[in-house]
């Protein structure tokens, strides 16, 4: 894309009111990435190797998932993605926040 537009690029101030504008349609984008990414299997907690042992069968608690767990887990998406927005409108108003651009 950068090629495609001769490295033009949008000021903070078109960015910032795209995503004030934009919101509700962003945090819904965020949402449905990060759902795509855990159910294509990009993000992985830990990796496993397996040597032939037997092992006991678990249901374990943190790989079953009721409704209300769903729930939490989407309050707690809505919340990160909210916190990110916020430190990004935070650097909008404060340049100073914003590291210098690396060559």
């Amino acid at each position: 894309m950068i090629w495609l537009t001769g490295r033009l690029a949008p000021d903070f101030k078109t960015i910032a009111d795209f995503r004030r504008d934009n919101g509700p349609g962003i945090r819904q984008a965020c949402r449905q990435f990060v759902q795509l990414c855990r159910e294509i299997g990009l993000f992985e907690q830990a990796l496993v190797a397996i040597d032939g042992s037997k092992f006991k069968a678990v249901n374990n608690r943190d790989k079953n998932f009721t409704p209300h767990k769903l729930k939490a887990r989407q309050q707690q998406l809505d919340q990160s993605i909210a916190r990110y927005l916020a430190d990004l409108d935070r650097a909008d108003r404060d340049p100073s926040l914003v590291p210098e651009e690396r060559g």
